[in-house]
Order: C-alpha cells, then sequence, then structure tokens
C-alpha cells in the first residue's frame, strides 16, 4: 500500500486550511504526522479518509487517483480510528467490530459465521474477546478505543488511518492502543499529539504547521531542540536514551515580559 499526496488544497468557507500539501506513505511504514493543535493534521487525514474533499491536488493509492473510487473501494483498503466515536443505539460490542465487514458486503446482506470468525480474531488481538458480549457505550475510553481498533482490523484493509485516537485517554491506553497497532503487519498513518509516543513509535515523522509540510524524516532527524521550538515555540531538551530512543522533556516557559509576570503574580489582600 502506497500512497502520494500531490499540492493538496483545502478551503472551509474562505478560510485556507492546508496550503499545498505534499505527502508520500510507503508501504508497511509506521508515519507519525505531529504539529500544533490547528496546523491542520486531522482535516489532510480527512482528506485521506474521504470525510473532507480537497478544494486542489490529487491524492493516490497505489497509483490510483482517490477520487475514482467508490467509498467501498476505499475502505476496502482503508480502515480509520478516530478521536472520538458516537453511536445513537447502545450497542454490544460484537455488533460494532462486525460494523468494520460493511464494506465487504452487499446492501441487506447478513452477517455469515466468517465475519463472526473474523470479528472474534480481531477482538483477540486487542484482548477484548471477553467483552464481546457487553454494551459498548458501559466500556472505559480505553477499552472503547481498541473495540474500535478491532472494528478497524475486520475491514482487512491494508492501511489503516489513526486520527489522534489516543488524545483523552490514559498513559496506559495509549501505549496499548499503540503498541497493537506497531504490531500489525499494515502501513499506517497516525496523527499523534504526544512527540515522546510519535518518537517511540514511528518510522518517520512529518511536521505541518499552519496547514504547511514545515519537516520530515526520522525521529532521530526531525526531533530537534530546535526544530521543536520552531514547531511549537516551547524550549526542550532531547535526550538520548541508552536503548537508542529519545526523550523530549520540557522546559518551563520563562517570563521575558515584566509586565506579564507582574500579572501572574499572587498578591494577597
Amino acid at each position: 500500500m502506497e500512497i502520494l499526496a500531490e499540492a493538496v488544497k483545502l478551503f472551509i468557507g474562505d478560510k485556507e486550511i492546508l496550503k499545498g500539501l505534499d505527502f508520500h506513505l510507503n508501504p508497511k511504514e509506521f508515519l507519525g504526522i505531529i504539529g500544533p493543535n490547528g496546523s491542520g493534521k486531522s482535516m489532510f487525514l480527512k482528506c485521506l479518509y474521504r470525510v473532507q474533499k480537497p478544494t486542489d491536488g490529487k491524492i493516490t493509492i497505489n497509483g490510483q487517483n482517490l477520487d475514482e473510487l467508490s467509498y467501498r473501494e476505499s475502505a476496502l483498503q482503508l480502515a480509520v480510528v478516530a478521536q472520538h466515536n458516537f453511536y445513537s443505539f447502545d450497542f454490544r460490542v460484537m455488533e460494532v467490530v462486525l460494523m468494520g465487514r460493511s464494506p465487504h458486503k452487499r446492501l441487506l446482506d447478513r452477517d455469515t459465521a466468517g465475519d463472526y470468525e473474523i470479528a472474534r480474531r480481531a477482538l483477540a488481538v486487542v484482548g477484548m474477546e471477553d467483552f464481546a458480549e457487553r454494551s459498548f457505550a458501559s466500556l472505559s475510553g480505553g477499552e472503547q478505543q481498541r473495540v474500535i481498533l478491532a472494528r478497524a482490523l475486520t475491514q482487512e484493509a491494508e492501511c489503516m488511518i489513526l486520527d489522534e485516537p489516543t488524545n483523552h485517554l490514559d498513559i496506559k491506553y495509549q501505549l496499548q492502543i499503540m503498541d497493537i497497532v506497531r504490531g500489525l503487519d499494515l502501513t499506517v498513518a497516525a496523527a499523534i499529539h504526544d512527540l515522546n509516543i510519535a518518537a517511540l513509535y514511528c518510522d518517520r515523522l512529518i511536521a505541518i504547521k499552519n496547514g504547511m509540510v514545515v519537516g520530515y524524516g526520522t525521529p532521530r532527524e526531525l526531533l530537534t531542540e530546535d526544530f521543536i521550538y520552531t514547531l511549537y515555540e516551547v524550549h526542550a531538551k532531547v535526550e538520548h536514551t541508552a536503548d537508542g530512543h529519545l526523550y523530549i522533556r520540557y522546559l518551563p516557559q520563562h517570563h521575558t515580559d515584566e509586565r506579564s509576570t507582574d500579572r501572574c503574580r499572587f498578591h494577597p489582600a
């Protein structure tokens, strides 16, 4: 699975959200997309999984123009795990996971024994096989995201898009989700908020700011102290651990303006 985006632009009303993005996702690569809130990370991914339609530019999957694929055809190739997942009805976990089989069916086709077997295997991969008959709404946030990941696995797509799926989760569940995804033999593009998680799991990173690509490379190449300041306007120390990983430690952002400092002081009555 190879995805190529060329000069992708997106306007919402009069506002330009994406300003000519170029993007290349290699087969079996775990690519992290980083950048400040509002930079365009999620909007770009939404263009990939067709919630948003680019105003200009081209996106291809294995050389085929995304616009030429039906939604069913693209769903057979791209599975999505988003940040928020809401259902109007109280579905059982198994029912939610079986929704991932929809691209493989015609209208009104019933779930088969084969579909149930695929769903059970997906639940086992994410460690949720004992929750199949539970109400989805009764689960914790981390458990729900593992179920949504299982739903994506049942699509049997070659590529998985992660649209900041761990932002609101406890650290334990963030690591669980990323461990599972890293262990899959899939092509992955993930918008990631936490730079330490991005450094730990990603083969390569692409940085977006103000709707433009401002950097790309391996975590070791890209995540320097100077670049982190350029991207996020925060000071940080980048440390190299004994096992070859990066650890990013953020520094207090000291006030340089005396008037701002005075406003932040506590003045007892």
